[in-house]
């Protein structure tokens, strides 16, 4: 007879595909049957926190959901950084953990359903009567909300039979949300007035527009226009004529790129949150700027938004494309007029920095030209986080991943290759990390290493120390050696799990990274660069927090 465990196992596997975990007491039963008896997969992970990372990863890759499982108690509280990432991502996922019995806690218990909470993460608990159904609305919060959700299973319930698995009825998920109402009807037809008039129109696009799909509606809007078009870091590639594209705005953003954007008397801002790093603490736009913001937000997310249109970003961008025929409009012809190009160049810097270490800048640019073009990039997070988004590009948001940003974390970049790596089985997958996230991530090297296989490339920063808190704190004469790390030799540590590991010291030491680049993917290993660079070079985006913080 079907048990719990099964029911919650089988529904699940009707909606996710793939599950990110590791066994223990609490979700043997669960990962039994998922095992036994559906057709989803199941790829172990060394740490319960990459569980979550690479379900996290593989949603933001593929635009599926994906689930992981962790057992109770100690199983669970390591999820929860990772929780909290996934969160303030808003990134749906389901996370099947075992929990406390009903009949109480024992010691090893504790309350995971406050702790859950505590993060922004709700909690479904199944019985013996509604196990399906309970994993049905587990998933439907998860998909109408983007929020990881957790489901839990008591650990005596988890093997009492529940009789026949139930057809459980589909998610119900929301209609993409549409301006309604004269005001907001108005105020669509008063932008598309705007845009009509403007003499430098631009529109900035995020990872909200790549969700809503809305990239061929922001192509059209843009031709109709003649804007000049930009992006967030999580938006890159989303508008379809690249050469009009100034690329990421903020302090990943080129300096000449981003005094164009000054110049700019409209601005459109769709599926943008404006946080303070895309918006350069302020001065992105010049005060005399129009800024106008489309968002399903329920009100502006940014005190310099002037105007604000609740709507999904396709839905209003072809609502103004459709007004903007209407009007008889023609294009403003600023995008022609600029050479693009010539504003996205950046500074490469020399191949040593006067500490006689690599210059940052100048191994991201060499890593760049030699990447395979299908790849995807995941990023950990701390002070290197430039580097690969400055000279790295992308050809569309799905390929370009922080994992640990948006919670402001380091440590979650390893286990993001595998959740990418089976989110995009033809693609190369990328990883950045520094030496501080990469030690405390070391887990799932393995991880990484085990699922990539000859698809995967790993690029160390190592500088020896947690380089933003040397440059933020460092600078203010904070005592430096809590800062500092010692040395470590990452590619001795990726050889161990079965991955080639070269150290660079030198740009020539990239010529391995050519070579690897042409083999074949099917026997090639894979590679993990341990790149020796300078503290002494600080990326833009954090001279811009120094600045601010002086």
């Amino acid at each position: 007879m079907p048990t719990v465990s099964t029911h919650v196992a089988i529904t699940l596997a009707a909606h996710v595909d793939h599950v990110f975990g590791l066994m223990g007491n609490g979700n043997a039963w669960f990962l039994d049957a998922l095992e036994r008896q559906t057709s989803a997969t199941f790829t172990a992970v060394r740490h319960e926190a990459g569980a979550v990372v690479a379900a996290d990863a593989y949603q933001r890759a593929s635009g599926r959901l994906a689930a992981a499982t962790a057992t109770y108690g100690a199983g669970f509280t390591n999820t929860l950084t990772a929780l909290a990432e996934a969160v303030q991502a808003h990134v749906p996922l389901v996370l099947v953990v075992g929990d406390e019995p009903t009949s109480g806690r024992r010691p090893w218990d504790v309350d995971q359903i406050a702790l859950a909470s505590a993060v922004g993460a709700r909690t479904y608990t199944v019985g013996r009567m509604d196990a399906a159904a309970t994993t049905v609305i587990a998933i439907e919060h998860a998909l109408t909300y983007r929020v990881p959700t957790i489901l839990a299973i008591p650990y005596d319930v988890a093997t009492l039979e529940a009789g026949p698995v139930p057809a459980a009825p589909e998610p119900r998920l929301p209609e993409p949300l549409a301006p309604q109402g004269p005001f907001a009807q108005s105020a669509v037809r008063d932008l598309a007035v705007a845009l009509a008039s403007a003499k430098r129109p631009l529109l900035l696009a995020g990872r909200g527009a790549w969700l809503s799909g809305a990239g061929q509606a922001l192509g059209a809007l843009a031709d109709a226009t003649g804007s000049i078009t930009a992006t967030t870091a999580l938006g890159r590639g989303i508008f379809p004529a690249a050469e009009y594209d100034l690329g990421v705005t903020g302090g990943f953003g080129a300096e000449a790129a981003m005094d164009l954007v000054r110049e700019a008397d409209l601005a459109v801002v769709f599926g943008a949150g404006l946080n303070q790093f895309t918006m350069r603490f302020g001065e992105l736009f010049a005060p005399g700027t129009r800024v106008v913001q489309v968002d399903v937000a329920p009100t502006a997310t940014h005190p310099n938004v002037g105007g604000f249109i609740r709507g999904d970003a396709a839905v209003v961008a072809r609502e103004l494309v459709t007004a903007l025929a209407s009007l008889g409009a023609e294009p403003s012809g600023w995008r022609e007029s600029v050479d693009i190009a010539a504003l996205r160049t950046r500074e490469v810097g020399d191949e040593l920095a006067p500490d006689g270490r690599l210059d940052p800048r100048s191994v991201a640019q060499r890593i760049g030209e030699l990447l395979p073009e299908d790849r995807v990039v995941v990023s950990d997070g701390g002070h290197f986080i430039g580097w690969a988004n400055m000279y790295w590009p992308v050809t569309s948001p799905d390929r370009m991943m922080m994992v640990g940003t948006a919670y402001q974390s380091i440590g979650l970049g390893f286990p993001s290759v595998p959740g990418a790596a089976l989110a995009k089985p033809d693609s190369t997958i990328v990883l950045t990390t520094g030496d501080g996230g990469g030690l405390m991530a070391l887990a799932d090297l393995e991880s990484a290493v085990r699922v990539a296989g000859g698809r995967g490339l790993a690029v160390v920063w190592n500088d020896g120390a947690y380089g933003a808190e040397v440059n933020l704190y460092g600078l203010k004469g904070v005592a430096e050696r809590p800062m500092l790390i010692s040395d470590v030799d990452f590619a001795g540590l990726s050889r161990a799990v079965g991955a080639e590991g070269v150290v660079v010291r030198h740009l020539s030491d990239l010529d391995r990274l050519a070579e690897w680049a042409t083999e074949d993917a099917q026997s090639r290993p894979f590679l993990l660069l341990d790149c020796r660079i300078s503290t002494k070079v600080i990326a833009p985006y954090q001279q811009e927090i120094i600045r601010i913080n002086s």
